[in-house]
């Protein structure tokens, strides 16, 4: 019996990728930047090659260290794409985007479907958003719709205004109706709660994205009968399809500890976790410091967790795009993905998104991998 365990460091991009300057990303680095702007220790990252990803001179890797960076193939720089890819599903087109806000064709039936008219609708900071309009939600009953430079549908409102289960409700009103040309790649519930003037977001965020158009990883590792966690928003990514436990941890914190977990607990199978604040806590905030701290967490968890690894098991922390703290905008940036590992052939090894999936697959199953992809070792 083996593990295969994969940890994506949402956002922790590994350099810019070759095409960056089509998306504006050029010049992001998102780890590398951090790392130059705050002297944080990361000893057992730097192990793992930290330094060799970024080129930094950050020690030695250890001899049993897998290390390099991920191209992304597909089009797009957002969380579904990102994870879509590492699980064999490679996207020829990106998700629509909105950078005038949603057309009549989108807002008009969403309006008719909840019985009422929206605010906003037009590219926003969530947080800032919430400040501006918050006041005329809570007068008027009306929901924030806003996205961003990805391809996002999302509802703000108050808990108490809007109870939760409602706003979940409008939330797959708008998911069933954005299909098509409008299909987006996610519709998120962004509750929030406080006074005027001090409102803030709550834990009880939820994604709804697309279902994935083909297999992944995740089914084809689901019909040999292997297990599969999912830990944070993976369960939501790929709509719970190919997911046999979805543990729906909503921080680093919570999310590294639910790792530790089920490494303690899971006797065989694939254990795919995301850990969410590197990007919506601190990447889209343009907190450079929160982002070093971050790594600091999970530097700290390594040993634990290699100590929980057995002779047969695979770790592999990875990325699904860029998120870079230090630019002046705040939306994500087409990079490379880290890839750092232990249990895999060590040494340097450049590749592509998708040979996440297929290394979770063949060590799992012993099968040639049937999607995009091939085992890293």
């Amino acid at each position: 019996m083996s593990r295969v365990f994969v940890c994506v460091l949402d956002g922790c991009g590994a350099g810019a990728l070759p095409d960056a300057a089509a998306y504006g990303d050029e010049g992001s680095d998102t780890l590398r930047h951090v790392l130059e702007r705050v002297d944080v220790p990361l000893p057992n990252l730097a192990a793992l090659g930290l330094g060799e990803v970024v080129g930094l001179p950050l020690g030695t890797p250890r001899r049993d260290a897998t290390y390099g960076r991920l191209a992304e193939r597909g089009a797009g720089k957002d969380t579904t794409t990102g994870h879509w890819e590492m699980m064999g599903v490679v996207l020829e087109r990106p998700f629509p985007t909105y950078p005038d806000g949603f057309p009549p064709e989108v807002i008009g039936p969403f309006e008719a479907a909840i019985g009422r008219q929206v605010l906003c609708n037009r590219p926003a900071s969530g947080t800032g958003i919430i400040d501006k309009l918050g006041d005329e939600h809570v007068a008027t009953g009306r929901p924030i719709v806003y996205t961003s430079a990805d391809s996002v549908f999302q509802i703000a409102c108050h808990e108490e205004v809007v109870p939760v289960p409602e706003l979940y409700a409008w939330c797959e009103t708008a998911r069933a109706q954005l299909q098509g040309p409008h299909a987006v790649g996610r519709v998120i519930a962004r509750p929030f709660d406080g006074a005027s003037g001090h409102y803030a977001r709550t834990s009880r965020r939820r994604d709804y994205s697309l279902e994935p158009p083909g297999p992944t990883y995740l089914d084809l590792l689901q019909e040999r009968g292997v297990p599969v966690v999912g830990v944070g928003k993976i369960g939501e990514i790929f709509v719970q399809r190919g997911v046999d436990v979805d543990d729906h941890t909503t921080d680093n914190t919570a999310g590294i500890a639910a790792c530790t977990r089920h490494l303690r607990e899971m006797e065989d199978g694939f254990l795919f976790a995301n850990l969410v604040d590197f990007d919506s806590v601190w990447g889209h905030r343009n907190d450079v410091t929160g982002f070093a701290g971050g790594l600091a967490e999970v530097d700290a968890a390594l040993p634990a967790w290699e100590g929980l690894l057995g002779e047969e098991d695979v770790m592999i922390l990875c990325a699904d795009h860029g998120v870079d703290p230090t630019t002046e905008g705040t939306d994500h940036s087409r990079e490379y993905s880290p890839l750092l590992a232990l249990g895999l052939t060590p040494g340097r090894y450049d590749g592509v998104q998708e040979d996440v999936g297929a290394t979770a697959f063949a060590h799992l199953t012993g099968e040639e991998p049937q999607l995009p992809g091939r085992p890293i070792g």
